[in-house]
């Protein structure tokens, strides 16, 4: 009895450690990528860093910017695009309107229109993107939270 217990003992200690391990590679690969692409706070990023910063492909950003005239970035010597801060808020928050709220591209072109012409573009941007991130914290606090709070032990 006593040689069933400690082998049922060692066994669930051992799945205890299987699950921490995997926990642990899960933790690690979500934020390596954050360590392997640190972003400075700079006056201008190219092209790759706003597709990495946003989640879009390169192609996607240059669609748009024929498809919208608020989408300007300015070109270094080089021929280059590269962005500002305001142009990256602009390309969330146009990614806001096609992929949350599903705007049309012609439909979210009007709106842009509709706030710039309204002066409001800047502070809706910001009421856009202040949602988003508070979406994205709670989202990362609930996963957290599920991560530290211990599994119960099954009961035999």
């Amino acid at each position: 009895m006593v040689s069933a217990l400690s082998a049922f003992s060692a066994v669930n200690k051992e799945m205890a450690e299987q699950e921490t391990n995997e926990i642990e590679r899960e933790i690690e690969s979500e934020t390596s990528s954050l360590r392997e692409r640190p972003v400075a706070k700079k006056e201008y990023y190219s092209i790759s860093e706003v597709c990495d910063l946003v989640g879009l492909r390169a192609h996607v950003l240059r669609y748009w910017e024929t498809q919208f005239p608020v989408l300007n970035p300015s070109k270094n010597r080089s021929g280059n695009r590269v962005y500002q801060r305001k142009d990256i808020k602009l390309i969330l928050y146009v990614k806001h309107l096609l992929y949350d709220e599903k705007y049309t591209v012609e439909g979210a072109r009007q709106r842009l229109d509709q706030l710039r012409k309204g002066g409001e573009l800047l502070s809706e941007t910001a009421k856009a993107l202040d949602k988003q991130m508070v979406a994205l914290l709670r989202a990362e606090m609930k996963y957290l939270a599920e991560v530290l709070t211990p599994s119960k032990a099954p009961n035999t």
